[in-house]
């Protein structure tokens, strides 16, 4: 369910991003819009859903499996109104700051660039703080397995912004027509809180005034302190990434957002569905400490498989058809076969550190099942600090040692945060190994796996080639169709049993 509801959001997210790129390509008026974004989405990411899920789902689980539904209620209360009061007084800071956090973020914008990007900073800012809630609303859904309308409720946001851009767009251009776009994004925030409220309210029953800081509130707000830290030290990341992209020519910002989007769905249908299922299950564990630890070596063993099993042939189809899957979705007016080219080489580059950030999502939703926020926090700042000095050499020098156009250090980028990303999942497996024992492994299968991946693309890239002078969308639709078809019924000869139960076989 958590998966559905992913694909449904992230389809129409794709949708959304094919309507940008249509309007925008990789101008200017992009490249603001996107570096604004950033800016209150470090509000989202700050408060949001992982940061939630991590310190609310794991105490507010406990007390509903120990039938303590009137504590539990009285924590969603109290959680929700903290929460409220904290964003509220950071949205208003951030709209009065916006000039100075232009300057922060994105140094190399100058001019009517600047200028247009802190005047959709502060229309945008007030959403993010709407979608902070919004996540609340998701940690309550989810505690309660109510899963699907929690992941497809960002649609109605997606909605929103294409409505926008194709309803009001009447022959506005550039900076004019992405305050349009930000605004939709407004509203859109504030649809989707209003989906998932009705649904929550009736979950929780009726709100009592009562004491905030109680002790299972002290809970919470100790597993926030460490998650909220470590996933501010990421969006550090994330904004030297976008510091760095500012300082390359035009259109580096656009094309790295542009690649992200790519490379985020299958982490989040494949890593973040399986691991947002698992947390509250995870978290319900109960008896002797080796029972738990069993428990949970259990839930990763599946867990890994399952997220591999989907994920490898994503690496593989993003490395070798990059081209084709970039160019289905954003190759259209403003956006050339040149920019395809473009986001297919950082997109490739990302593609390095897919495997183990999706793999690094379950063992961290591990540690949080286990009230252990620290360790995924440690194990973040190195990854952070290893990301930020690699992201450095490999986005401004290297271009300069290879002596090609600057503008592919954006690539280096993404690379920079893949081989960080590798680094982390390697901490996070043996840390958590050193205190549940480590899940068995299946190399075979692991093989396997990788066999049929290589399979599929060999025939994908024969039929590529015959298609490439096509209209992007039926050639993505016949070669990307008969890759997965390719990759399922090879791994279903070599006995995947993933590959086998989507067949139905025994």
């Amino acid at each position: 369910m958590v998966a559905t509801g992913i694909l449904l959001s992230r389809i129409i997210g794709l949708v959304r991003n094919r309507v940008f790129a249509h309007y925008f390509g990789t101008s200017d008026a992009a490249d603001a819009f996107n570096a604004a974004f950033r800016i209150p989405n470090f509000l989202q990411n700050l408060f949001g859903e992982g940061v939630l899920s991590a310190s609310f789902i794991p105490v507010y689980t406990r007390l509903r499996a120990e039938q303590r539904e009137t504590d539990a209620t009285a924590t969603a209360t109290a959680v929700a109104t903290l929460l409220g009061l904290t964003v509220s007084v950071l949205v208003l800071a951030g709209v009065l700051l916006a000039p100075w956090l232009i300057d922060l973020i994105a140094p190399g914008f100058e001019g009517a660039k600047r200028e247009a990007t802190v005047r959709l900073v502060r229309i945008l800012f007030p959403g993010a703080g709407l979608l902070v809630l919004s996540a609340w609303c998701l940690g309550v859904l989810n505690s309660h397995r109510r899963f699907f309308l929690s992941y497809a409720a960002p649609v109605v946001w997606n909605l929103a912004i294409i409505l926008a851009l194709i309803g009001f767009e009447g022959g506005r251009r550039g900076y004019d027509l992405a305050a349009i776009a930000a605004w939709g994004s407004v509203v859109g925030s504030l649809l989707q809180l209003a989906v998932q409220l009705p649904t929550v309210l009736g979950l929780l029953g009726a709100f009592r005034a009562g004491p905030v800081l109680t002790a299972p509130v002290r809970s919470v707000l100790r597993n926030f302190l460490p998650v909220f830290v470590g996933r501010g030290v990421v969006q550090i990341s994330a904004y030297v990434d976008t510091l760095l992209a500012s300082l390359l020519p035009t259109g580096a910002v656009a094309a790295v957002s542009y690649a992200q989007v790519l490379y985020t769905l299958p982490v989040s249908l494949f890593g973040m569905s399986v691991s947002a299922a698992e947390l509250p299950e995870m978290s319900s564990a109960v008896g002797p400490e080796a029972e738990r630890a069993a428990f949970l070596r259990g839930r990763l063993e599946v867990g890994l498989r399952q997220i591999a099993f989907f994920v490898i042939p994503s690496v593989v189809a993003f490395v070798a058809l990059g081209d084709v899957v970039s160019g289905a979705l954003y190759q259209s007016g403003a956006f050339t076969r040149d920019m395809t080219i473009y986001v297919w080489a950082i997109l490739a580059a990302a593609s390095v550190g897919l495997l183990p950030s999706t793999l690094g999502r379950l063992y961290s939703s591990a540690f949080y099942a286990l009230h252990d926020t620290r360790t995924p926090l440690r194990i973040a700042l190195i990854r952070v600090a290893l990301g930020i000095g690699l992201g450095f050499l490999l986005a401004l020098e290297l271009p300069k040692l290879l002596h090609i156009d600057q503008s592919w250090g954006a690539a280096g980028i993404t690379l920079a945060s893949g081989l960080a990303g590798w680094v982390e999942y390697l901490l996070l497996r043996r840390a958590l190994s050193s205190r549940i024992g480590r899940p068995a492994s299946d190399p075979g299968g692991l093989a396997r796996v990788w066999s049929s991946a290589a399979v599929a693309v060999a025939v994908a890239w024969l039929l590529r080639g015959v298609v490439i002078t096509w209209s992007p969308i039926p050639a993505a639709a016949l070669v990307l169709g008969a890759f997965g078809v390719v990759y399922i019924g090879s791994a279903a000869l070599l006995g995947v049993p993933h590959a086998r139960r989507m067949l139905r076989r025994p």
